[in-house]
Parts: C-alpha cells; structure tokens; sequence
C-alpha cells in the first residue's frame, strides 16, 4: 500500500524537524519534562548492550499501560524464559515506576523522538523480534519503520473514546494505513473493536481489558498504618484524579457532609500534582482548615481536608479512605478515569456520569450494583451518607464486575503475541 499524502507530509515534516531535536531536549529537560541524563535514549541512541538471543520489544505510553505491559511480560516470561524484553515509555514517571516493576529480565529505554533518524537508530541497535504496543499512541514514524522491517506487531488493549475514533474518521486513509501494519489488534471493548473494525475493515479482536488483571500496588504498610492511626475513626473519604473545575463541586459536597459529620475528612488528590498550589488556594478561598501531603503534613482533628498533592501514593489514598470518588466524571470532556485499583484496594466506588473513555467498564459496575452514580454537590454528599450507613456496594460486588469485564484478556492477549512471535509476521490468528 502506498504512503498516503498527509503521512508523507508527515514524514517530511520530521525530517526537516530534526536538527531541534536537540535544543528541544535540552529545553524540557531544564523545565524538568525530561531526564537530562538519558537524553542520548530519545535520539534512538542506546545506554545498555542488546541481549543476546530473542527479543520482545513493549511500548506504553505511560504509567497506566506501563503497569499493563509489566503485567504482561511476567506472564510471558514464566513460560518463556529464554526471551528477554525491553520497554520503551515517554514520561519520568512511567520511567521511575518500571525501574521498581519490571522484572530481572526486562529492561527500560526512553521511546525515541517521532523523526526517522531516531527512530531508525533505535530499530537497528534492537532488532527486536516482535513488537507491541499498548492502546492507542501510535507515533507515524515509529509504526512505519517497524512495519518495513518485516518485524511482527500487535497492539494490544487497543481502547479508544468516541472523540478519538471521530479523530481517525477525519484522516481514514493515514488510520487504515498505520492500523494496517499491526498483525493482530486487540481491543479492551467492543466499542473499540467496532469502531476499529469499521475504520478498517479488517478483523479486530475482543480480548477483553488488561488493566483489570493488573494487580494492584500494595501501599507502604508503614505509610499507610501511621496514616491510619493518624486519621481514627473519623469518617473519611476520597475524591481521585480530580481536574480543574471538578474542585469546586466536590468541596461543596464536602460543606454539606460536614453538616452532618464534623468530624469528617476529605482527601482531595488532583490529577496532576503540579496543580497543588492552585488547588490549595481554591481551598483555603472557601474557609476550609487543611493539610498539605506535598509539605510532609498530616491532618490534625481539627482540619477537614487533606491535599494529597503528591505522584505515586494513590495506594495509600485508596487504603486509607475506602470510599473513593472517581474524577474526570464530574464534568464532560474529560472521559472519566479507570475504578479498577480502588476497587482492588478494597474501596467503594464513586463516580460521576461522564465516563466516555470507560464506558463499558461502567455498564458492568452498574449491572452488579458496584457504584453509585453522582451528578452533583448534593448526590455526592448523599452517596457519602449512603455508604457510611453501610448501605453502599459491596467490595464483593466490584470483583464480580472486574472478573466479569476482563474477559480473559491476558490469555487471550498472550496466545496471539506467542503466535506471532513463533510464525512472524503475516501469521494467522482467530479473531
């Protein structure tokens, strides 16, 4: 199939691109977006030999698929020991996290910047045997160096919103161009294995949502039991990965449940930390007495609110509150947020009614009475009240939809990467 123009537009864009490549590195990494001493990796430059024999390369975007794809390679590696695995993400985070994640035999490289220099570097250093990549970043370059190279490609837990499907609609022939130099796609809904399907007109697996066998991170027992005899038996809960104007309507829903429980505690984690000041302003705007986590501050009795303003203690929220608010659904356009590691910590699931980006997932929460459904200030405090009276979801009912909604995406996932990996590209697997 040949190139379609704006993919060759593409392809010259970058090109002539290149030479910024650098300052720009340089820039983010003064701006702390990068890792100054790692920067070789984004240039398709490698910092650690290849491994000798076989070789699995994963890419994530960041932290969320990062997880997935650790998930995965220690499932692949108890059957296949002789293969080794390298991971390529984008952010710091994800970085940090797979250092703690990915077992002996898996390493980690920062993803190559999209120009074909890098890109062609990176592919000729690894020779990797058999790509895959996680969900829906698919950088044009990247793809199409892989393809032209003959390595086999999956793409896996393909999950894709309505936005993001009109998206491709809008440059069909680039979608089916890149779609197509993926062997097997696997997609963690049906409204992505439709959307897929119709936009390419070739066979797209359902198999099912690998974040939901991906086990959750223990939080820090100690953390977590000083917070714990900290707090008491203060009535407490949390609103996660909130954003910018989600703050307001549940600070309300925080007044209103204080009218009924003084003593109550609300443990606001924003969606991205860096918004802590901002956030704390809006929160001392409406009179009320907090805590900062980002200052190394635990809540007194008298304080109502504590700022968990800080990356990677999402586990300790979950265990300390066991009634979470799930954001990005307050509002549209955002697309909700994944409830799998509450429910997995043992927490009630809150959540608002714009979840676009999981809206299956939630359709299956429903169908087991595993979350209460708020619209607003009042129907969150309510939702509080209705759960501190134990007459909210159980934990038990939120397995059963997990178990429910996963599908066996995991054995399904790791039998079409096996086939591809022992036949090479063009090899045949069922839909």
């Amino acid at each position: 199939m040949n190139l379609p123009p704006a993919l060759t537009a593409y392809r010259l864009l970058m090109r002539c691109a290149s030479p910024l490549a650098v300052p720009l590195l340089m820039q983010r990494a003064r701006t702390g977006k990068e890792d100054r001493e790692r920067r070789n990796e984004r240039l398709g430059r490698p910092t650690f030999p290849r491994p000798p024999g076989r070789l699995v390369w994963l890419h994530g975007a960041s932290v969320g698929e990062s997880l997935v794809l650790a998930s995965l390679i220690t499932e692949f590696a108890a059957t296949h020991p002789e293969l080794r695995f390298l991971v390529t993400t984008g952010t710091m985070t994800s970085a940090r996290l797979m250092a703690k994640r990915l077992p002996a035999v898996a390493r980690h490289q920062y993803l190559p910047i999209d120009t074909v220099t890098a890109v062609t570097g990176f592919l000729d250093y690894w020779k990797p045997d058999l790509a895959v990549f996680a969900e829906s970043e698919l950088w044009p370059n990247l793809v199409i160096e892989t393809a032209q190279r003959g390595i086999p490609m999956a793409l896996i837990n393909a999950r894709m919103n309505d936005r993001s499907l009109a998206n491709w609609h809008k440059r069909p022939d680039s979608a089916r161009y890149l779609l197509g130099c993926f062997d097997w796609i696997g997609a963690a809904d049906s409204r992505t294995r439709d959307g897929l399907e119709n936009l390419t007109g070739q066979a797209v697996t359902l198999a099912g949502n690998l974040k939901l066998e991906v086990r959750a991170e223990a939080p820090d027992p100690q953390a977590l039991s000083q917070i714990r005899k900290q707090i008491g038996d203060r009535p407490v809960w949390l609103a996660a990965s909130t954003h910018p104007g989600e703050e307001a309507i549940i600070l309300y829903a925080h007044a209103l449940t204080l009218k009924a429980h003084p003593d109550a505690l609300l443990i606001l984690a924003p969606r991205h930390p860096e918004r802590g000041e901002e956030v704390a302003r809006l929160i001392d705007k409406q009179g009320f007495r907090f805590a900062r986590r980002s200052a190394g501050e635990l809540p007194s009795a008298g304080q109502q609110i504590w700022l968990a303003d800080t990356l990677g203690e999402m586990p300790l929220w979950y265990g300390a509150a066991r009634l979470a608010l799930i954001a990005g659904s307050l509002l549209p356009d955002i697309g909700g947020h994944n409830p799998i590691e509450a429910s997995q910590a043992g927490a009630v699931v809150l959540s608002g009614e714009h979840t676009a980006s999981f809206d299956d997932l939630y359709a299956v929460y429903r169908q087991h009475k595993a979350v209460i459904t708020v619209n607003n200030a009042a129907t969150i405090a309510a939702a509080l009240e209705q759960v501190w009276s134990h007459r909210g979801p159980s934990i038990k009912a939120a397995k059963a939809a997990i178990t429910e909604a996963s599908g066996g995406a995991m054995a399904t996932s790791l039998a079409a990467l096996e086939t591809l990996l022992e036949h090479g590209k063009g090899a045949e697997i069922a839909p």
